[in-house]
């Protein structure tokens, strides 16, 4: 094997490829990144779950493949200097030579490297920055606890033209609904898909201008798998099982009152308030005509108070909040207005932005749960 490439798209390749290599491989094989030189470049990275691939080009002299550690060839190629970089292969070696650098590394037997999952079929596409932005502000609710998977995924459905979001860890729900272009007009699939995976590919599939899902149907090729493709880059990753909640039934369908405060000085508020507030305790927020003011922490302990502007519509309120949880919600509904939507202090509060004209439902919604006041 031996081919030239530009440094940048090789540090650019790998780095996104080693994203995948596990942390703590199960076989040793799994460690390394698999490279294929022919037309094109392919790097590969399989954990069993995940895969990626990325191909991009190179001046090829002779093509092969090689099996090296990902992990070394990651923090080589972030390092090198700016030239042209040659790869060649000596026996059980491999070499970069990059103007005055040269390293060599061992490879892993090729033969044992497993064979990568293939691409279910294509289902649609959707804008690569519209998905990033969509996937991040529903990851956020997803659950952190590995012993309830289920809540760890983001559930994936898709209607038509329509693609909804959903995450929760019972605490709070992230729903986010945006248009696609699917490959059939009637084409319909729910796939629950682990958020991390799912946030990690959506931020790095944006160097194309569109993300091509592909979902495998029950019974055909790559059920039980969804796969991402933009930009010379392709993952796949194994879905999660188990049945989502209900979700749906979960937001109101009406409300006692809503509040709309300016989202930057709501943000910056809660997070001076909040530094007094210990472990585990709310944020006060009493929403009265024209004001919200925010407390936290109790006579025994430090405290804090500021007012904002607010504009209420409905009775007097005074609701509590995980601080963490609500910061979460305002970074997330990317409108410079933040419009709290509730029912009774203990309900859950729908937070989103504000529509673009009145009438129109919010494609995000962010529920969050009040912590109950005592006394």
């Amino acid at each position: 094997m031996k081919f030239r490439i530009d440094r940048d798209a090789l540090a650019d390749a790998v780095a996104w490829t080693a994203r995948t290599l596990p942390v703590r491989p199960p076989v040793p094989v799994l460690a390394g990144m698999h490279i294929e030189a022919s037309d094109r470049l392919k790097l590969s990275a399989f954990d069993y779950e995940v895969s990626a691939q990325v191909s991009t080009d190179i001046d090829t002299e002779e093509p092969g493949t090689a099996l090296v550690s990902g992990r070394l060839l990651a923090e080589i190629c972030r390092s090198l200097p700016p030239h042209p970089v040659e790869v060649t292969t000596d026996g059980a070696k491999v070499m970069l030579r990059c103007g005055s650098a040269k390293f060599t590394l061992l490879t892993m037997p090729v033969e044992d490297y497993p064979t990568l999952p293939e691409m279910p079929p294509a289902a649609g596409a959707v804008g690569s920055d519209e998905f990033a932005a969509a996937v991040a502000q529903v990851a956020i609710a997803a659950g952190r606890d590995d012993t309830i998977p289920m809540l760890t995924g983001v559930r994936v459905e898709i209607e038509g033209e329509t693609v909804t979001l959903a995450s929760t860890d019972r605490y709070r729900l992230a729903v986010r609904e945006l248009h696609w272009k699917p490959e059939r007009p009637d084409f319909s699939a729910v796939a629950l898909v682990p958020a991390r995976t799912l946030a990690d590919t959506a931020k790095s599939l944006t160097s194309g201008a569109e993300v091509s899902i592909a979902l495998g149907g029950a019974g055909g090729a790559g059920e039980g798998m969804i796969g991402f493709a933009g930009g010379g880059r392709r993952t796949t990753s194994r879905l999660l099982d188990g049945d989502f909640v209900k979700y749906r039934s979960l937001l109101p369908s009406e409300y006692a009152g809503l509040a709309e405060v300016s989202t930057a000085p709501f943000i910056e508020a809660v997070k001076r308030v909040s530094l007094v507030a210990e472990r585990n305790t709310p944020v006060r927020l009493s929403f009265r005509q024209g004001e919200v003011v925010l407390e936290a922490g109790t006579g025994d302990e430090a405290q804090a108070v500021e007012a904002l502007e607010a504009n209420l519509e409905g009775e007097d309120i005074e609701i509590a909040f995980n601080p963490g949880f609500l910061l979460d919600g305002l970074s997330a509904i990317g409108s410079d207005v933040a419009r709290l939507s509730f029912t009774t202090p203990t309900k859950p509060a729908v937070l989103t932005g504000k529509p673009p004209q009145d009438g129109e439902n919010p494609n995000y919604r962010y529920l969050i749960m009040p912590v109950r006041l005592t006394g």
